[in-house]
This record gives C-alpha cells, sequence and structure tokens, in this order.
C-alpha cells in the first residue's frame, strides 16, 4: 500500500487535468464508472482499484507526453476521477502512510 500512496502523493499532472478531475469528482459513482475504467465485471476494493488506475493512468501520460494523437483527455480526466474518488476509500491509516 505504500508503493500506491508514494505515487499518489509524487503524481505532478497539469493543472487543467487536474481541475477538470476535482470538477468531475461529485458525479463519480463507482459502481458505474470503476467496472467500464478498468475493464472488470466486479468492482474492485479501493487498493486493488487504484493499482490498476495508476497504471493506465501512466500509460496515458506517456502518450500524452510524447504528443501521439492517440491519446484521449477524456479518458484521463475519468481516470483521474477514478483515482481521487478510490483514495477517498482507503482508511484514514492507509491514507497518512
Amino acid at each position: 500500500m505504500t508503493d500506491i500512496m508514494t505515487m499518489l502523493t509524487t503524481l505532478r499532472r497539469p493543472r487543467l487535468l487536474i481541475r477538470a478531475a476535482r470538477f468531475g469528482l461529485n458525479d463519480y459513482n463507482r459502481n458505474r464508472d470503476l467496472k467500464r475504467l478498468t475493464r472488470s465485471l466486479t468492482t474492485p476494493s479501493p487498493e486493488r482499484a487504484l493499482s490498476t488506475l495508476i497504471e493506465e493512468e501512466a500509460r496515458l501520460e506517456e502518450t500524452r507526453r510524447a504528443g501521439d494523437a492517440s491519446y484521449s483527455v477524456k479518458r484521463h480526466v475519468e481516470l483521474l476521477i477514478a483515482v481521487m474518488g478510490e483514495a477517498r476509500l482507503l482508511p484514514p491509516k492507509q491514507r497518512t502512510a
């Protein structure tokens, strides 16, 4: 878990992406959105979901930085919304570790 928290605390993205994700956080529905974003049939635990989401977000960040035409801003914002939403579900001990 420490690895996930370290990754979350060191995550640096453009301000516009973060602002868009924060704006969309109120509409985040774990049961609806998480299955689609993680391509899973069941809703994973927050820890497992964060692992998957962080890996996928990192791939998208590489695509964005490379200037690849396949980059999707929409998907990137959706992933950041989910990362923020799932991080809120971690027990307080894990969030501060």
